[in-house]
């Protein structure tokens, strides 16, 4: 077993360009990525930052309980309201979802 590194990785060894390894206010790193056609900001928000609250991930249609990391997206040319928080593995496999997610009835529509 090779022993544990204690030294921060250089800036641009991990491939990440240095602007997207800051931490935010959330803890995590910021990146930009392309999904349909129009570039979207993508921001890992780690689980403590996330204690106390819960969202409706719109891959799975499914609520991400409280202190779970994930991954919040948005269009770069939007505001603040399109923000949409996802569990990690759905904003990955986006492109491999339906475009029609089936809700049960009582479900709450957003």
């Amino acid at each position: 077993m090779s022993p544990r590194r204690n030294r921060p990785k250089a800036a641009g060894s991990s491939g990440r360009i240095a602007e997207d390894d800051q931490a935010g206010r959330y803890g995590g790193w910021q990146s930009s990525e392309s999904w349909r056609g129009e570039e979207w900001s993508v921001r890992h928000v780690a689980g403590a930052s996330a204690e106390g609250k819960t969202y409706r991930c719109p891959g799975c249609d499914q609520l991400i309980p409280s202190a779970v990391p994930h991954v919040v997206a948005w269009p770069e040319h939007a505001g603040v309201d399109d923000r949409r928080h996802w569990h990690k593995a759905c904003w990955n496999a986006k492109d491999r979802r339906t475009t029609r997610v089936q809700r049960s009835r009582n479900a709450p529509r957003f």
